[in-house]
């Protein structure tokens, strides 16, 4: 099978939503009118970013996945995608599996694949996504005033957990292994939850490298600081189990991998949020606010500063 063969069988499909797609040296877009364009790139290598043998459709879900989840981030509805792949063999039923999860949530998001690249090479994938946000509609991570609730979305913890589980750095039950593995392969990108909060969020971004990590890049944006409660964090029962350990609190709240959102929103619009949790499904939880100063101060269950020897995943470190 040739490069060109494995392009037209496993990622070549029909894109009604572009002027051009696969098969020339350039796609065609045309954005909507009073729109404007969000572009995001993520790259997943084997070894850092998911383990060599990770389940090809799972591992197709969460490459489009991490993406979805920046859009999801600025309030953009996803479009298009490329994608460039590095593949130590042109193995089919690999590529099979892989794609079916990639177009899986493609299709789940109306996300049109447009072009891309093979080569052969140590396994990695990087993906390039595109979305509309109205003009001066997108949420930046610039815009938290003081005063503002602090907010996330789900549970944290669980995808770090199930990591540390496989690394034997902790032990779960197969039940808490299974709960906290599904957080770790097919993480939920939170579109519909972006799209809800525009208008109403001052900022937000998506939760990758850790709360405190990814929160840290919205304090210094918007020259702000935060306090929170670190008994208000939600977390499944596996993680609370571990919350009193040094692991389950480095986990929680900078373990990486959630891919939920942190926004802030005014106090006066709490009520708002709550209605956006129930219409969504999804539960949307208030753990602290943003204050004046720098930095980001976590409360433990007696009310005093925690300490924590990290702050999130850096790839350089």
């Amino acid at each position: 099978m040739t490069e060109f063969d494995l392009i037209r069988r496993y990622f070549t499909r029909a894109t009604p939503g572009a002027e051009l797609g696969v098969g020339d040296d350039a796609a065609l877009l045309r954005i909507s009118p009073g729109m404007e364009l969000a572009v995001s790139t993520d790259m997943l290598v084997s070894g850092t970013h998911f383990l060599p043998d990770a389940d090809p459709f799972l591992l197709g879900h969460k490459t489009l996945a991490v993406n979805l989840s920046d859009m999801a981030a600025m309030g953009a509805v996803p479009r298009w995608a490329t994608l460039a792949i590095s593949l130590p063999n042109a193995d089919e039923a690999w590529l099979e599996k892989f794609s079916a999860g990639f177009f899986a949530l493609a299709d789940q998001h109306g996300v049109e694949l447009i072009g891309g690249d093979t080569t052969r090479g140590p396994l990695n994938m990087c993906v390039t996504i595109m979305g509309e946000i109205p003009q001066g509609g997108a949420l930046l991570r610039s815009g938290a005033q003081v005063g503002d609730e602090l907010w996330v979305s789900g549970r944290l913890g669980d995808a770090a957990l199930a990591l540390a589980h496989l690394q034997g750095r902790t032990v779960l039950s197969d039940a808490e292994f299974a709960l906290c593995a599904q957080a770790l392969l097919q993480p939920q990108p939170r579109v519909a939850l972006g799209l809800a909060l525009r208008g109403l969020a001052n900022c937000a971004i998506d939760i990758s490298d850790g709360l405190l990590a990814d929160l840290g890049h919205i304090l210094d944006a918007s020259e702000v600081g935060a306090h929170i409660d670190l008994m208000r964090l939600p977390v499944s029962l596996s993680a609370s189990k571990n919350l009193g350990q040094p692991l389950g609190i480095q986990c929680v709240l900078a373990g990486g991998d959630d891919y939920e959102l942190c926004f802030t929103a005014p106090a006066a619009r709490h009520a708002e949020v709550l209605r956006i949790s129930a219409k969504l499904d999804l539960p949307l939880t208030c753990v602290g606010e943003i204050v004046a100063g720098q930095g980001c101060i976590v409360h433990d269950a007696t009310g005093k500063p925690l300490k924590l020897e990290n702050s999130g995943y850096d790839h350089f470190r």
